[in-house]
């Protein structure tokens, strides 16, 4: 298995990573200030479980078929951008009432978990840095190859998983006082659709 120096340097580099504001954080901020910490959290937990898919996807090499292919990269990517568009017009539009005593919009932790795993499974990049980052650290010396992907797939999204609750809470709790502003719900469906927007566009301009 995995040496200890080997783990600990590969804990330390992906908790540097996960706890730099990106667009899964980003993601899981606007949606625990706009609909509550459950439903951030949520979000974060989707965002985990398309890590999962990606960390399958490394260890069968589908991830590689995309770094190979740019045809299919660009094809994952623009779906993905324009799913993200499309959550972000949808927020911009949405017309939901929202109680001015610290109530939250009407989406549930199911929805936001779907469309959070639709969202980090479409983003190419994501397969990338697991294709990249994952085999830096693995020695063959040290056993099965898969095995030793699974298990730093599996402590990324752990750790990844810890940040994005910590990101969740915190925003939960700035949204509930926020939310009590009668001016704050009037724009707040614009601000978190304008993050979604900014997101994909990112997406869409990303290049391989």
């Amino acid at each position: 298995m995995i040496d200890h120096t080997t783990i600990v340097t590969y804990v330390l580099i992906v908790l540097g990573f996960v706890f730099i504001p990106g667009p899964a954080t980003l993601l899981t901020m606007a949606r625990a200030a706009s609909s509550g910490t459950k439903v951030g959290i949520a979000t974060g937990a989707g965002i985990a479980a398309g890590d999962v898919i990606h960390t399958s996807m490394a260890i069968v090499g589908l991830s590689a078929i995309i770094a190979t292919s740019a045809l299919l990269f660009s094809i994952v990517k623009y779906a993905g951008a324009a799913f993200l568009i499309y959550l972000g017009i949808r927020a911009m539009l949405d017309k939901a009432p929202i109680e001015l005593n610290g109530g939250a919009p009407t989406i549930s932790a199911g929805r936001a978990f779907r469309e959070a795993v639709l969202t980090e499974v479409l983003n190419p990049k994501t397969a990338l840095f697991f294709l990249a980052f994952l085999p830096q650290f693995v020695r063959p010396e040290h056993g099965a190859t898969a095995l030793q992907l699974a298990v730093l797939g599996i402590v990324f999204v752990l750790l990844g998983l810890l940040s994005t609750v910590v990101f969740a809470v915190g925003a939960g709790r700035l949204g509930n006082f926020l939310r009590r502003h009668p001016a704050v719900v009037k724009w707040q469906g614009k601000v978190v659709g304008t993050i979604y927007c900014a997101v994909g566009v990112r997406l869409a301009l990303q290049e391989r």
